[in-house]
């Protein structure tokens, strides 16, 4: 891509700092709730899914005090205070909070809104069942109500859609009378497993399994969760929305950010190289600077959150790029393989669903201003935004408040980027 073609008023240079991992946060979130005395949780930022999980172990029985805008004191003690969890639009909170909820013996309704309603829950169903958790549900859909309490024993869980409820059993079971195994077929998103299995190994409970094999995890019951001093670090699927403008539209270093991260999405580095963009990586951060981009084959698989940066990066490549692993974008807050396809025709890009062979394919160009809509989903908000520094013009993005699912900030951010043309 020529640097003329990005409008001087969208060429970005600066410095960011990412919001806090809310995948991170939600976990340790869960496991102060376990713990025994007072978990100190710092660099946290109150994004909406984090306030869901701050509700619901409210709920749970942990008394949060904020000490200041970005650190949490949380007692920890799991005894409910209510017979109902709203976990907002989180899927990671419902069903991570599922069977943690099902330690209890009291009938508890996991509920949600908006697009978490039409998300699929079917998976926790019969894998709590067998673990004697009596269960009422919607259908494969939320609400779902359980009883407890959970106990050890051998389970099945189908792990490929989702390793959310997977997370959700590591860290329930550890607090069960009984061992566990539990054997997950097809596990996808592995790079979440790991940040759930370096989360409980943070508080001090012990998960055993063959490394490099997520297909079988044994844990022993009644270990107890320990109290800790912990930093969230800066969340990478919200960097990747920065870092691949940058790519687009011109230089920006990305603080607070490791490669050495177990999160899924320091995978973004990788698509940029492949596309051509210069990258720096230093200690804890990463500067990302424009060249001419080309098209990039990648597999997102174990890291569908990147798949609408990906597009964006993809839009503005020449040539043809292949991105794999559209199955998984059914089940997430809109189908985003189809809103994807349809809200970038709008922008006159071009991109096709081959569900066969498991893969996106985006035809490079340039976009035009049309007005455009979210579907109420943070990151098509994010990638559309992204996509529109290459347009002369504002686009209009129905529903972008949205961002406040993840990156609340985001928007102001992105405009904080962008060079100022001379008078």
């Amino acid at each position: 891509m020529d640097d003329s073609i990005v409008p001087l008023g969208n060429r970005l240079c600066g410095v960011i700092t990412p919001p806090c991992s809310k995948s991170y946060a939600q976990r340790a979130l869960a496991a102060a709730l376990l713990a025994s005395g007072c978990t100190t949780l710092r660099g946290i930022e109150l994004c909406r899914d984090t306030r869901s999980a701050i509700a619901a172990i409210e709920h749970l029985g942990a008394k949060v005090e904020i000490a200041d805008e970005n650190t949490l004191i949380i007692e920890g003690g799991l005894n409910p205070q209510t017979n109902l969890l709203n976990v907002g639009e989180s899927g990671l909170s419902a069903r991570l909070f599922t069977p943690i909820a099902a330690l209890s013996d009291r009938a508890i309704t996991i509920d949600g809104e908006g697009t978490l309603l039409h998300r699929p829950m079917a998976m926790m169903v019969e894998p709590l069942k067998e673990l004697g958790v009596e269960v009422r549900d919607g259908g494969g859909r939320l609400p779902i109500e359980v009883r407890g309490p959970i106990r050890g024993g051998k389970v099945r869980v189908d792990g490929s859609m989702s390793s959310q409820f997977v997370t959700g059993l590591l860290i329930a079971l550890p607090v069960s009378q009984r061992d566990t195994t539990i054997e997950v077929d097809g596990a996808v998103s592995i790079p979440y497993i790991d940040m759930t299995l370096e989360t409980l190994e943070r508080f001090g409970v012990e998960v055993m399994y063959n490394e490099g094999d997520y297909t079988q995890f044994y844990i022993e019951g009644g270990q107890q969760y320990k109290a800790v001093d912990y930093t969230i670090e800066s969340d990478w699927s919200a960097a990747a929305s920065i870092m691949v403008a940058a790519a687009i539209a011109g230089e920006v270093t990305v603080k607070n950010i490791s490669t050495l991260s177990r999160q899924a999405d320091t995978a973004i580095c990788r698509a940029l190289e492949r596309a051509g963009a210069s990258l720096i990586i230093e200690e804890n951060s990463i500067t990302v600077a424009h060249r001419a981009l080309e098209a990039f084959e990648f597999d997102a698989t174990h890291c569908p959150d990147l798949f609408p940066a990906l597009v964006a990066l993809a839009a503005a490549a020449e040539g043809v790029s292949s991105i794999v692993g559209i199955r998984r974008l059914r089940g997430k807050e809109s189908d985003r393989g189809e809103t994807l396809r349809a809200e970038y025709a709008k922008l006159g890009i071009e991109i096709e669903l081959d569900y066969d062979d498991d893969v996106m394919r985006v035809v490079g160009g340039m976009p035009s201003c049309a007005k455009v809509d979210s579907h109420d989903d943070h990151r098509i908000a994010m990638s559309l935004a992204i996509t529109a520094l290459r347009i002369d013009g504002e686009l209009e993005i129905r529903g972008r408040e949205c961002v406040a699912k993840s990156y609340p900030s985001f928007f102001e951010d992105l405009e904080s980027l962008k060079v100022k043309s001379r008078e």
